[in-house]
């Protein structure tokens, strides 16, 4: 406890230092997703449907994040309306991939931290699943659409329109590299496993706890795939509506 204390304590310093009052709202920002994550765990454990309680923990984070690391409305604005098109998307493509999938629960890795405990929690597997996978890709859809809005707002959306899909293309690409990166980073313990203990290809492939996190992956990647042309096009409307209302 007294290290995690100690790295939020080190976190907050860096941003104020790095980002001033920017990094501060920042920081804040990060402590308010917090407080909604552990909200949300405790209604989702406590009986409510946990699909329900991720949209709506979704549309605050999204909120918090985007608004509070940027302080430039022109910016935020749109960036929370793709951000928020792009969620809504996202949750037809979850569930129905979820419900498929039947990667939900625990995997057979997980039997011997299970041993002797009970499993029954009177919550719904698949349904928590729905919300993880919804969740997890927050800071990618946030992340992009702030990149993209800002971007625009010092081009002309008219005349630089093609180097604005440059910059899209560009975004993608070096977002999808971060995705992967930390999906292999955070698995190289399960990668290890799988190879010390000779898991052929097609069990690789099968395996629950595998399956299940490559697909959040996956929905990341969608989403920020997404989330570029969704920004583009939103900006792109906006600022072109204001200039005929000018006119």
């Amino acid at each position: 406890m007294n290290s995690m204390l100690t790295l939020i304590l080190a976190l907050a310093v860096l941003m104020v230092l790095v980002g001033g009052h920017q990094g501060l709202r920042s920081f804040f920002g990060l402590m308010v997703n917090a407080i909604v994550l552990l909200v949300s765990v405790i209604l989702m454990a406590g009986g409510f449907n946990p699909v329900i309680v991720g949209v709506i923990a979704a549309v605050v984070i999204l909120a918090a994040t985007i608004f509070l690391s940027s302080a430039d409305v022109q910016v935020a604005g749109p960036a929370f309306v793709s951000a928020l098109i792009v969620m809504f998307a996202l949750v037809a493509v979850i569930i129905g991939v979820l419900t498929i999938s039947h990667t939900a629960g625990f995997g057979a890795e997980d039997g011997e931290e299970l041993e002797g405990m009970s499993t029954a929690l009177g919550v719904s597997f698949p349904a928590i699943a729905m919300a993880a996978g919804l969740i997890s890709t927050l800071g990618a859809v946030a992340e992009a659409a702030i990149a993209v809005a800002a971007g625009i707002n010092e081009l002309d959306v008219e005349r630089d329109w093609q180097g604005i899909l440059q910059m899209g293309r560009e975004i993608i690409g070096t977002a999808i590299n971060t995705l992967f990166f930390g999906f292999f980073g955070g698995f190289a313990g399960l990668f290890i496993w799988f190879a010390q203990l000779k898991y052929p290809l097609w069990m690789v492939l099968n395996d629950k706890i595998f399956v299940g996190e490559l697909l959040d992956v996956l929905f990341s990647v969608i989403a920020v795939i997404l989330t570029v042309p969704v920004t583009s096009w939103v900006v792109r409307q906006r600022t072109l509506g204001a200039r005929k209302n000018i006119k």
